[in-house]
């Protein structure tokens, strides 16, 4: 992630940085001084609980206005006094305002009770308060747009950071105001704030309605219930035993669902990705997609029959990165979730994605960059995260305490039939779930029918 950026001079108009000195913003910012007032108006004319005019109080509020919607320092300070005087269960007119805003020392300072009349005085009717708490929302989002310039312009003429860094901080505040969060402006929540949110949850879990995406394996998600917004699942095996044929069948299950999925390769091409998918869900032998001649006549019937039926329809993104690293693959995820939205992201796999490294970092510390670095995308997008990892030849995850501690759930891939062709348990394969945020721990056994290059729940084999 970038670096915090110098806020010394974020009003320097963009002249002056050309010629490399910061000088006093010229340009008034966006602001309109008499909505402001009309806002705080028909809050304090249309704030006792029990006159007609109340529903217009609660109207206002819920326009999302806040105190740092306005422009004006003063009109904030009583914005914030009119909420708490609110939640204190009072009245809120000039007077119970007016003590509020004494309480705390601030009266003199937003102009006395003189200019609370006059906010009063200025609004013809409290029904318009919530027109104009729109054009104060509007100007504070013209505001915050000219600040994420403005920061943007600063880092692109400091000498900080390197291309992905000046990269990220420009997909960051880009994003953040195409969607209109700017920032955090109020404190986070309370826990009284949150319950009833959290009844609301619980109810919907006891009752079914709240069940994650699914990893296409039915023992997996009654175990885990699914994957979670904002949660990684790391997956972890030797190579050769089928952790990206694990992972791109629970890819395209979630797909099947409607989840926007974006599938990250650094291993396997577009190509063969797509072999894998026809070869699955055609139930056509891969070694047939991928030699010469291989193909019947019915199997290209059942590839022209996907088209339509499958690829056609499944909001399924593959993504081959020219290079490896962490940037591009957060930008191409940010693209997704601007576009039309993104549900889940697939890496395949951890140790192959590249960070900024100097001499002074280990690859555990790299790696754990990197872990961490997806855990964040994962919240910043509200997006699940399947990343691969290898395990060494002892079986064990490399970088495994970083990558374990950014995981919600940690799976497992063993096949025992790997070193024993003959083995009793020939054909299955054991997702072990090592750890696992959202319950019990325990061993889910499937199907592998890895010529069809896919996994299948015991009772399909």
């Amino acid at each position: 992630m970038p670096r915090s950026i110098p806020a010394q001079h974020h009003n320097a108009p963009i002249d002056d940085l050309e010629h490399g000195g910061p000088a006093a913003f010229t340009r008034v910012p966006p602001q309109d001084l008499d909505a402001e007032q009309s806002v705080l108006g028909s809050l304090m004319l249309s704030g006792a609980r029990t006159s007609a005019a109340y529903r217009f109080f609660a109207e206002i509020l819920d326009t999302g206005i806040t105190a740092e919607d306005y422009y004006r320092p003063a009109h904030q300070t009583i914005h914030r006094a009119i909420c708490q005087v609110h939640e204190a269960g009072d009245q809120v007119d000039p007077i119970t305002v007016a003590a509020k805003l004494a309480e705390r020392g601030e009266l003199a300072r937003v102009g006395d009770r003189a200019y609370l009349h006059a906010c009063v005085q200025a609004v013809p009717t409290p029904s318009n308060g919530q027109h104009y708490a729109g054009i104060v929302r509007a100007k504070a989002y013209r505001r915050a747009v000219i600040e994420a310039a403005q920061r943007i312009l600063e880092y692109a003429y400091s000498d900080a950071g390197d291309e992905d860094e000046v990269r990220d901080l420009v997909e960051q505040q880009l994003t953040e105001i195409i969607a209109g969060t700017p920032g955090l402006h109020q404190a986070p929540p309370t826990v009284g704030d949150l319950y009833l949110g959290f009844v609301a949850e619980t109810e919907a879990i006891q009752e079914g309605r709240k069940l994650g995406l699914t990893y296409g394996f039915e023992d997996l998600d009654t175990l885990t219930s699914g994957m979670q917004p904002g949660n990684v699942t790391v997956v972890a095996a030797q190579s050769g035993v089928g952790k990206s044929t694990f992972a791109l069948n629970a890819a395209v299950a979630a797909a099947k669902t409607g989840a926007r999925v974006m599938f990250s390769s650094l291993e396997m091409s577009s190509t063969e990705l797509m072999q894998k998918i026809a070869a699955a869900e055609g139930k056509i032998a891969l070694h047939h997609l991928t030699h010469q001649g291989g193909l019947t006549t019915e199997g290209w019937e059942t590839i022209q029959r996907l088209g339509p039926e499958l690829f056609q329809t499944l909001p399924l993104r593959v993504y081959r990165p020219d290079g490896a690293s962490l940037g591009d693959i957060a930008s191409a995820a940010r693209a997704c979730a601007r576009d039309d939205g993104l549900d889940l992201l697939v890496v395949d796999y951890l140790q192959l994605v590249e960070v900024a490294q100097s001499r002074h970092i280990t690859r555990e510390q790299a790696v754990a960059s990197v872990s961490r670095g997806l855990k964040n995308l994962s919240v910043q997008l509200g997006c699940h995260v399947i990343a691969l990892s290898q395990l060494n030849d002892d079986g064990l995850m490399r970088e495994s305490r970083a990558i374990k501690n950014d995981a919600s759930i940690v799976i497992k891939v063993e096949r025992p039939d790997l070193d024993e062709p003959e083995s009793a348990r020939a054909g299955e394969v054991d997702l072990v779930v090592e750890k696992n945020r959202f319950g019990p721990t325990a061993c889910v056994t499937v199907g592998a029918q890895l010529h069809y290059s896919r996994f299948v729940d015991m009772a399909q084999t």
